[in-house]
């Protein structure tokens, strides 16, 4: 059960934050990686429900602000909160900031605590159709220059590196959801006019 106040204070003050993110990374994502996150903590000894429901509530809180960075601004955000220090100890802090700075994708390291592996692996997508409109409302914010064609070819290319063959997204839990998932895009990925296909009508591009 979590905390009733930590979680007050932080439906209150940190959630209202994501609506200056795109919606890929809007509220809706956060209350997913967090649902997640609690589902997956009965995979590792000892997991504090309080420190993975902050991780997960924080991880891409500053994703308005620097896109590249936002895993390690996200983390100053939450370490250099007041009231954060009044609910978790200095040790627990430093935990709840390596995780969410480990959560990224892209990543190259190995998440430094059970809580940061947690929180990459519920932050991965297990939906396609969520996970192209996701990569789609993302390029529309960033890269609003983008003709048509070069968003799909965008989307294509994002998708290849990130869960084709040898691709950087990790995963570090049991979650048949995923796994089923990346079956999906493996079929979606043979094929580049299918994925055309695909992408353009989830997201309604004519």
């Amino acid at each position: 059960m979590i905390n009733r106040k930590l979680k007050k204070y932080i439906i209150e003050n940190i959630f209202p934050e994501y609506n200056k993110n795109d919606s890929g990374h809007g509220i809706d994502h956060i209350n997913y990686v967090i649902e997640r996150c609690l589902k997956f903590a009965s995979q590792f000894d000892n997991v504090n429900v309080d420190m993975l429901y902050t991780a997960a509530a924080f991880h891409d809180v500053a994703h308005h602000i620097d896109k590249v960075r936002h895993e390690l601004l996200s983390a100053e955000i939450f370490f250099e909160n007041e009231v954060m220090k009044t609910f978790f100890t200095l040790e627990q802090r430093i935990i709840i900031k390596e995780a969410i700075e480990d959560h990224r994708a892209s990543s190259e390291r190995v998440p430094r605590s059970n809580y940061g592996k947690i929180l990459s692996s519920a932050d991965r997508s297990t939906d396609l159709n969520d996970f192209l409109k996701r990569t789609y409302a993302y390029t529309l914010k960033h890269f609003p220059e983008l003709e048509v064609e070069d968003t799909v070819e965008r989307a294509f290319q994002h998708t290849l590196k990130k869960y084709g063959c040898g691709g950087y997204a990790k995963h570090y839990v049991v979650d048949e959801e995923y796994i089923n998932f990346i079956r999906n895009v493996a079929e979606l990925l043979n094929d580049r006019n299918y994925f055309e296909i695909i992408y353009k009508y989830v997201n309604k591009i004519k």
